[in-house]
């Protein structure tokens, strides 16, 4: 630190391309460890589950992307795979101090905290608390839910005000190329596109939400209550259910959507994250209409169709977004570096 006109100035080298600044070191191996440790922990109940099914390994594997062939036994299930190895790929990152992480790491702990949230509104009735005594798994399954509150806990606590200072910023500047206003609007446009993506699939499945609701034959008192309350399934799973993981992913879809359309530099890493997690997710939908040949009678109805052409649409835009998001152009913190290096830095860091 030096002084220049009566003020402070920070003349401390900022960190290289996409790496975070040394002082938040501490918050980013903390977050990437408490990661590590709750994916660790629903890796091993995958392995318990596989262990315990009379399909064995080869159902589960084909369980992956065949949810016909998925056994029954699994305390969890693609929604807690996919995050698993998200999980392990946002703690990698963590550990390795990339910048990108941030914002992956406090989407995952924004969907812990929901969870445990959840799970702390089942335990209010007494006949799921008691099933946790009760059975030979429980006290595990509860210290799993800890976990993941104290994951979340800690990377909220410790990557909220891990913001970069100007010299990390100015390492990335230098490590792109072109005009600093070339950058921006590209970056900004890269990410309106996502945003608006994210946005459209977000409306069109606030919408089958909506018009699920308003059948005759659903309650909606109960179908709300599977969305914030743990205990109205009955058995104890750690798996969540189809209404909590409708209405969260509508909800980060939303939210993710509005950020990207406001052009938030930090918001690449939750982006990329979430759609990787979506576009799992909908090829795993897309092989279970094909088995069942839903394709073959969709269009004979207008919901079937527009239920293929939804299915069509999030197959197509978490694709785009994947691709926009690892792309060269989508540079978060990026302006201009000086065009003699251009070439060899291109070669070395991709763009990222």
């Amino acid at each position: 630190m030096v002084m220049q006109d009566g003020g402070a100035v920070d003349v401390r080298p900022g960190p290289g391309p996409g790496r975070a600044a040394p002082e938040h070191s501490g918050a980013y191996l903390a977050s990437g460890l408490c990661l590590a440790l709750y994916a660790g922990a629903l890796i091993a109940w995958t392995v318990h589950g596989i262990s315990g099914s009379d399909a064995g390994l080869g159902g589960f594997v084909e369980g992956l992307f065949n949810p016909g062939a998925s056994p029954a036994s699994q305390e969890v299930g693609p929604y807690e795979w996919a995050f698993a190895v998200a999980f392990l790929v946002i703690a990698a990152l963590a550990l390795a101090q990339r910048r990108i992480a941030r914002p992956a790491a406090l989407l995952s702990a924004f969907l812990l905290l929901a969870v445990s949230a959840r799970e702390g509104v089942g335990l209010l009735d007494a006949a799921y608390r008691d099933q946790y005594g009760n059975d030979e798994l429980g006290g595990w399954a509860l210290a799993t839910r800890g976990l993941g509150l104290l994951a979340a806990l800690v990377i909220l606590t410790m990557l909220s005000p891990a913001t970069e200072r100007r010299g990390g910023e100015a390492a990335d500047r230098r490590a792109a190329g072109g005009a600093p206003e070339e950058l921006d609007a590209r970056w900004r446009r890269l990410s309106r596109v996502c945003g608006v993506l994210f946005l459209v699939m977000g409306a069109a499945r606030l919408g089958w939400v909506l018009r699920g609701l308003a059948a005759p034959e659903v309650d909606t008192g109960r179908y709300l209550r599977g969305v914030l309350d743990a205990s109205e399934p009955g058995p104890l799973r750690l798996a969540v259910t189809a209404e909590f993981t409708t209405v969260g992913s509508v909800l980060v879809l939303l939210v993710l959507g509005v950020l990207a359309v406001r052009g938030r530099r930090d918001v690449r890493g939750a982006l990329l994250v979430f759609a990787a997690v979506e576009l799992y997710l909908t090829v795993r939908t897309v092989v279970w209409l094909t088995v069942t040949d839903f394709f073959n009678q969709s269009f004979e109805t207008t919901e079937g169709t527009l239920s293929a052409v939804t299915t069509a649409y999030s197959l197509a835009a978490m694709t785009s977004v994947v691709l926009l998001a690892t792309g060269r152009g989508f540079v978060p913190y990026g302006s201009p570096r000086p065009e003699p290096l251009r070439t060899a830095l291109d070669g070395r860091y991709g763009g990222r």
